[in-house]
Parts: structure tokens; sequence; C-alpha cells
């Protein structure tokens, strides 16, 4: 694999463990002979002078990778954002869980210089598109890498609706809502609703209802091309709507219809050699080891 000439790095969180790491990155990079440009907004939680500052929108054509310092919702927002684009993105975890950041701050001067360098893996992760549809007419649209989530803009209101795969009816349903997972977000809110985990580089998507009010509703996993429709039913006062990765809250009236589907572009993760989704399970899910052998020789 072809090393990375040009490196930028973003963030989002304003922590100063975050602004700690993003100068540890930006020596190390230096060091190694690799072009460093900062992202705007990124330059300005560093409260220092950067001398190579590009906005998102002007990285294409001049940045290789991307190495984005936060939580895995810094990583879902950087992947929005820079989906059209192609340029692979590298996660260093200051966050949480870290499924999709999953370089450790003390791992960074090992790790690091040899992505930059070409040793690393790559995979693509599709991200999905959403558009309420209202009278025929497209009239809001989003995007996720994670999930998109039809449920009630209030608390404690059962929704009613009907589904669509393919245009094919399958069912209709009274629940909290319904989530619609790719690979990449089985391990987030779909995991907590009692969804499959998938391998996140599976061409599926998931469907994981929210509570529904009958006991043989069941999760589906569909192939990855399938188009799903939800019709938002009729109520006194219903309110409803779709979040996108948890963060873009899209309104829905009664009638409206919901249509998902994979995005046009797909994004790119890098990882360091020895990243390994079981390994990852195994440390953010608590699942345990090995009898008798040690987590190094699993």
């Amino acid at each position: 694999m072809s090393d990375f000439k040009c490196v930028a790095l973003l963030a989002t969180l304003n922590l100063p463990e975050v602004r700690e790491t993003l100068r540890k990155l930006a020596l190390i990079l230096k060091a190694i002979g690799a072009r460093l440009v900062i992202e705007k907004r990124t330059a300005a939680l560093l409260q220092a002078a950067v001398e190579d500052q590009l906005t998102v929108t002007e990285f294409s054509g001049v940045v290789d990778l991307v190495i984005v310092v936060g939580g895995d919702g810094s990583m879902l927002s950087a992947s929005r954002e820079l989906a059209a684009t192609g340029i692979p993105l590298l996660g260093i975890n200051r966050g949480r869980l870290g499924f999709l950041t999953d370089i450790y701050p003390e791992e960074i001067e090992e790790k690091v210089p040899l992505v930059v360098k070409g040793e690393y893996l790559c995979e693509k992760r599709f991200l999905l598109e959403s558009n309420i549809v209202r009278d025929g007419v497209v009239i809001e649209t989003g995007i996720a890498l994670n999930d998109v989530v039809f449920h009630s803009g209030k608390p404690l209101r059962m929704l009613e609706f009907e589904l669509y795969v393919d245009d094919e009816f399958v069912y209709s349903q009274r629940s909290d809502g319904l989530i619609i997972s790719t690979p990449t977000g089985s391990t987030a809110y779909a995991l907590s609703a009692g969804g499959p985990l998938l391998f996140p580089e599976l061409d599926a998507i998931v469907l994981v209802p929210l509570n529904p009010h009958t006991l043989n509703s069941r999760p589906i996993a569909l192939q990855g091309g399938a188009e799903i429709a939800i019709r938002v039913g009729y109520g006194t006062d219903l309110v409803s709507q779709i979040t996108c990765d948890g963060h873009t809250d899209l309104a829905t009236e009664p009638g409206d219809m919901i249509r998902v589907a994979k995005h046009n572009h797909q994004i790119n993760l890098v990882h360091s050699r020895d990243n390994n989704f079981y390994r990852v399970c195994r440390s953010k899910l608590s699942w345990g080891s090995r009898l008798g052998a040690s987590e190094n020789n699993a």
C-alpha cells in the first residue's frame, strides 16, 4: 500500500486531552516528513499559530489522509462531511467505546508512523441516505454511517407505521419506532435494542424494532442494496421524526413516506495492521478471552 504524503488533523471536542493529542500528532507527523494540514475549526481549538489550515471542503485533491481525534461521534461527523471526497480516515480514540476510533493515545508514537508510511488495513463502509417524501416531493434528506432511527419526538408515544422493502409490503406495526442500521451501526443503538452484530464489511442492512407492541416482531437482516420505506401512520397529535446518527433530526408528518437506501458514496476507514474486529468486540463489549490463553496469543 502507498504511504500518505499529506495528512490533515481534525477534531470536534474542545477538551484538554484532545488538544494534547493533536499537538503530539503534529510533532510526530513533522518528524517523519509528512506535510501537515490542520482543519480550520481544529486549528482554533489548538489556540496556537498554525501555518497550513484548510476547511474540510478544501481537502479534496490536497489531503491524502485525515486523522480524526475524538470519540466515535467525531468519526461519524467526519464521515458524513468527507464521504464525497473518498479521503481515508484514521481514528484516534479520545472518547469512550471507540469502535471507529481504534488507536489509543499511548499507541500513537508506535502506530501512526507505520500507518502513514503505508503499513495499514483499509476497509470500505457504506452510508445510508434517508429522504422524507411528502405529496411526492422530497422535503428533507439526511445521511448516516451508523443508523437512521424513526421514533417519536415525545416520550411514551407509540407510533403506527407501515414497512416496505423494495416496494413490497412487509408489515404494519405499533411500536416506539424502528432502527435502520448499517453493519457499522450494529455495535451502536441497534445492539442495545436487541439487534445482531454484523461484521463491518458485510453488505447488509438490519431493521430493529423499538419496543414493538407484539412478541413476534424481530430484527430483520436485508441485503445491502435493499430500498426501505416507512409510511407514517395517522393518529391524533402524532409526533414523529427520523434521526441520522443521533445527530440530525428531521420532522415527519402523518402520511409521509420515509425512504432509506445506500448513499452514493462510501468511506474508507484506515486501521493499524493489528486491528481485529473480534478483538475489538472482546475489549469493548467485555467478552471473555480464550480459556488458558492470553489476549496476545488469541
